[in-house]
This record gives structure tokens, C-alpha cells and sequence, in this order.
């Protein structure tokens, strides 16, 4: 499996590479912008595998992942990707209010995982999306 990880925060990304190493490849980017990089590249190079998921931090600089989530829907849209076969998109945050959970499945993202995340959230959010 192919994972991009989004995640500002050095000890969160670094203790989050170390749970989802065992399920695949794992590409990092720090904020939005980085992973909007990162999902055009592999969607655009025939050398590059497109990502099967993306775990996206919501609080980040520059471009929160609100914002980077709808962008990257927008992309696969344009791309002509129908809604729902696309990458799969796990929002990753210490926001657990009911606004930013709501705006994140408005967006389309596929699942939402509320820090400090387990092994066991990423195992069973990956089981629910058909990933693990």
C-alpha cells in the first residue's frame, strides 16, 4: 500500500511512521501544501503509484488539511475520478467537535481519527476501508 502522510508536528509524524510502517510505503508531508504536491505528482507520473491512503492533519500552517482535503477532491474530480473511488482520505486530529468532523465528511473524507492515535485506530480504520 501506498501512504501519504500529513502531518505537521515532528513527534506526531515520527511516532505515526513508526505505526504504519508495517502496512506499506509512506511518503510525509508537512502541510497542505506539501501534500497537494505530493497527490498531484502521483497522480501525474505513470512512474509514480497514486496513494491507496492519506492520513491528513487537520491544525497544520500554511494550508490546514480542511482546506487541502477539498483541494485534493477537486483534483481527482477534474481528473475524472467519481466520488468514492478515489484515494481514500483519513482526517487525523485532536479536534473531535462535532463542526470539524462534520466539515470533514462534507468534504468527502473516508474516515476521522481523533489523536493520540493507536495502532489499533489506524488497523481497524484500514480494515473499515478495505486497505488492510
Amino acid at each position: 500500500m501506498k501512504i501519504l502522510l500529513t502531518e505537521d508536528d515532528f513527534t506526531s509524524r515520527k511516532t505515526m511512521q513508526i505505526m504504519l510502517r508495517p502496512y506499506g510505503e509512506i511518503d510525509v508531508a508537512v502541510n497542505g501544501i506539501e501534500a497537494i504536491d505530493a497527490f498531484k505528482e502521483s497522480l501525474n507520473n505513470d512512474e509514480v503509484k497514486p496513494y491507496d491512503v492519506i492520513f491528513l492533519d487537520i491544525m497544520m500552517p500554511e494550508m490546514d488539511g480542511q482546506e487541502a482535503l477539498k483541494e485534493i477532491r477537486k483534483i481527482e474530480m477534474e481528473a475524472g475520478i467519481v466520488a468514492g473511488d478515489g484515494t481514500k482520505i483519513i482526517m487525523t486530529t485532536a479536534l473531535d467537535d462535532s463542526k470539524n468532523i462534520m466539515n470533514s465528511f462534507r468534504e468527502q473524507c473516508d474516515g476521522y481519527l481523533v489523536k493520540p492515535v493507536s495502532k489499533n485506530d489506524i488497523k481497524e480504520k484500514l480494515e473499515e476501508l478495505g486497505l488492510n
